[in-house]
This record gives C-alpha cells, sequence and structure tokens, in this order.
C-alpha cells in the first residue's frame, strides 16, 4: 500500500487541511510528520514553543481519535522527512505552501531532495484564505496597494472548505520520539507571559464558537476601544493554522457586523502575498525612503520594559509581556512611537515583537511594522499617531491604562493619561522619555 507523508508545520489542525484530506482521499497509508528543528526553536518565542507544545498534544489527540498518530522527529526538517519517507516507502510528501523566507527555502530544499528519490512533493493552500499567488493585478507578481487586492480578494472564488477526515491509516511499525514537554520552551527566546492562552485545535475551535456566537456582531463597533477587548483573540490560533482562515472567513461571512472581521482576514492574506514576493520583509525595505534612524539603545529599552512615561505606550507594551498579545490599536500606536517620535529603526521593534508575541508571523509582524514605519505599504508613508490623541479616542475612561499600569489606579482618565501635568501623578511612574507631541524622528528628551 502506497504511502504519503503529510509534513505538517503552521497547519496544527485536522478540520479543513487539504494536505491531510487529499492524502487521506488517496486511500494512502498517511503518515502525519512534525520535525522539531532545534535550529528553528533556538530562534522562536518562549511563547511561542509553549502554543506549540499543548497545539501538538491535541494534534496526536485528534489523529488517534480517528485512527492515526502524529509521528515527531528531532532535526533538521528536509533531513528528518526524507528520512521518513524512506522508512515507509513513500510516493509523495505534502505539506502547506507558505510564504517566510525560510519556509520558501525549506520547501525548495525538500524538493530538491526528492528529485534523486522520486518523490512528489506537492504543497497545498491552507495556511490564508486565497493562496497568496492565486490573485495578481495585471502585469505583476502581487499587489502593492490593500484596497484593489481587497477587491480582488473579494471577488475570487475561494476553494471549498473540506471535512475533518473521519479515519486514517499509518504504518504501524514507524517508530515516533516522545511528544516535547514543557521544558522545550526554555530553548527559545523572550520572556514566557503569565497570562497567554492556551495553545490547539480544540482551544481554538471553542474559542471560534464563543466569537462567532457573541462577539463578531461588535467588532465593527468596539474592536478599536482599547479596554472593550472586543477582538476575537484568534490571531495566535491562524498563526499556527490551530484554525483554518478560510473556515473562519467562511464562518464569519454574511453574519451581522462581520464585514470589518472578514475584513481583517484580508488584511493578513495580503501581507502574505507580499512576503511570498518579497521574502526579505523582515530585515529590508519594502520602499526605501531614506530614513534617518536614530540610535538609542535606553530608550528601546525602556520602551521594551513599557517604562516609556507616556501611559498608553506603557500599557501596550506591559499587556505584550504579560499576555505574549497586545490589541491592535496599541499595536499601531507602540509602533508609531518608536518608529516616528523616538525615530528608531523598525527591525528593533519588529524583533521584539517577534520574540514575545504568541501570535509572531513574519508576514503579520514585518508587514505591519512596516506598514507604520512609513516603508511599507502605506499609501501615506508620513502617517503618525499622537498617543496621547490616541489615548483619549480609544480609551477614554482611561480603563486601559489603569488595567495595565497599576501605578496609575488612583487617578482620574485625564490624570491616567496626562500623569506629568498632574500633581498626583505617582512617583514610582517614570516622567517621559521625550516629549510625546514633539517633532518627529528627532529622538530629543526634552521631559525625562
Amino acid at each position: 500500500m502506497a504511502a504519503t507523508v503529510v509534513l505538517f508545520t503552521r497547519d496544527l489542525r485536522v478540520h479543513d487541511h487539504p494536505a491531510l484530506h487529499e492524502a487521506v482521499r488517496r486511500g494512502d497509508l498517511v503518515v502525519p510528520l512534525f520535525v522539531l528543528d532545534p535550529t528553528i526553536l533556538r530562534r522562536s518565542a518562549r511563547n511561542r514553543i509553549a502554543y506549540l507544545v499543548e497545539a501538538l498534544t491535541d494534534l496526536r489527540e485528534a489523529l488517534r481519535s480517528r485512527g492515526g498518530d502524529l509521528f515527531v522527529r528531532y532535526g533538521d526538517t528536509v533531513t528528518e522527512t526524507m528520512r521518513v519517507a524512506e522508512i515507509t516507502g513513500a510516493g509523495a510528501i505534502h505539506l502547506s505552501y507558505d510564504v517566510g523566507r525560510m519556509a520558501q527555502r525549506r520547501q525548495r530544499h525538500l524538493r530538491r531532495a526528492a528529485e534523486g528519490s522520486r518523490l512528489a512533493v506537492t504543497t497545498f493552500p491552507g495556511v490564508t484564505v486565497v493562496p497568496p499567488l492565486e490573485v495578481t493585478p495585471a502585469g505583476g507578481d502581487h499587489y502593492r496597494v490593500f484596497t484593489p487586492y481587497w477587491r480582488a480578494w473579494e471577488a475570487h472564488t475561494w476553494r471549498r472548505r473540506l471535512p475533518a477526515p473521519q479515519r486514517l491509516h499509518v504504518p504501524n511499525d514507524l517508530p515516533s520520539e516522545r511528544l516535547p514537554d514543557a521544558t522545550l520552551r526554555d530553548q527559545g527566546r523572550g520572556p514566557l507571559s503569565p497570562e497567554r492562552q492556551r495553545g490547539g485545535e480544540s482551544p481554538a475551535r471553542q474559542r471560534l464558537r464563543t466569537w462567532l456566537d457573541s462577539g463578531i456582531a461588535g467588532y465593527a463597533e468596539g474592536s478599536d476601544m482599547l479596554a472593550a477587548d472586543a477582538t476575537s483573540r484568534l490571531s495566535a490560533d491562524l498563526r499556527f493554522g490551530c484554525l483554518s482562515p478560510l473556515e473562519l472567513a467562511r464562518e464569519a461571512r454574511g453574519r451581522p457586523g462581520a464585514d470589518a472581521f472578514v475584513r481583517q482576514l484580508a488584511w493578513r492574506d495580503f501581507h502574505h502575498q507580499v512576503t511570498a514576493a518579497f521574502p526579505g520583509i523582515a530585515r529590508q525595505d519594502y520602499r526605501s525612503r531614506d530614513t534617518t534612524w536614530v540610535s538609542d539603545t535606553e530608550g528601546l529599552a525602556l520602551w521594551r520594559a513599557g517604562q516609556t512615561g507616556v501611559p498608553i505606550v506603557d500599557a501596550g507594551m506591559r499587556q505584550l509581556l504579560r499576555e505574549g498579545f497586545m490589541h491592535n490599536r496599541a499595536r499601531l500606536i507602540t509602533a508609531s512611537f518608536l518608529t516616528r517620535t523616538m525615530g528608531v529603526h523598525w527591525t528593533c521593534g519588529g524583533d521584539h515583537f517577534h520574540e514575545v508575541l504568541c501570535d509572531g508571523d513574519i508576514a503579520d509582524n514585518y508587514g505591519n511594522w512596516q506598514w507604520v514605519a512609513g516603508t511599507g505599504n502605506d499609501t501615506r508613508p508620513n502617517r503618525r499617531f499622537n498617543p496621547l490623541r490616541q489615548a483619549q479616542r480609544f480609551d477614554p475612561e482611561g480603563e486601559y491604562v489603569r488595567r495595565y499600569v497599576p501605578e496609575l489606579a488612583g487617578l482620574d482618565a485625564a490624570e491616567a493619561h496626562w500623569p506629568w501635568r498632574s500633581s498626583r501623578r505617582p512617583a514610582e511612574y517614570p516622567l517621559p522619555i521625550l516629549d510625546p507631541e514633539g517633532a518627529a524622528g528627532t529622538g530629543a528628551r526634552p521631559l525625562g
């Protein structure tokens, strides 16, 4: 009986999984495989490794409940995949297409390694709603501006949603390494957030049902309000593929108030198609603006710690450290403060986010950082977010600030947003490291 290796990467689920579905449909023995590459783990956030450990455990349980299993290997992904294919006599390798530089390199190396073994390597959709290379403008390889992409994305015919397999057959004599435990996270970088959410397809699908039943209707109205926490909290589930973005989009589409949320899924796809064409997005300016950046090691450290003395910025940075997550509006405010007000290079901020975020995704994280910094896909490259006005508009009662900056808990809203102008400013809360309404990118520190 022929065998097909299904290499799981950022698609840790059984529902709507095209690569797995096709292997089962063919009637082959299926070899669900995940390779833990120590090189990748050393560069990963501890928060994401913790989520990964939980997601792999959940995936193995889902596969075993269907007669299968998840086979685990440690080492280089291509080497171990080829070794498993040889042991099982597999004739095909299936995996989901991904866009990051490392993912594209892995896909190329896997194809090259398989050439001499008469192995068919096939990539499938599954990481995005619309595959990155499926919607392109006339005369170009990708869309550089969101609005025309959004129109094409909406008009595109989406693939059908695929059911989870009822049964699958796996080799009986293939050994598997133990699933990793929580100690694996110690190999990674950054802090381990005490309030991060649990990983895995089962809790992700519970969050999905809760969001669709009681959250999405108020998204357009409340998603920017920082204290309301009216966002889906599904970003990490999408990043690890514990939820299918296509299934989420199909489930959401047409529901009351869902248009604004579905548009965010299109933004996610937009960044992925940009990264597919420009895999250097995490290090190179997508559009050069000839910006002069400021070197500010001390200021960067204070920004990272949520100690800038600008409450709305500090609240966002502390939410990130506490939860491994940050509200999207706070991401814009904190990123603009670092790049536009402090004048620090966008890679410094993008790298910190990537070191802490559970949902850290190359395309979305760095695509958004470049958008804010003016080097990316924003059609208004000089856009700035004034932190004080943003606080007044999106945290009018000061609730978000007081939630994450407890030093300010005893102040009213105006004082919580402007504590340096209040006689009641707590002594333990720092003065601003610079004027939040001062000239962009000066790096000056007139108030600290």
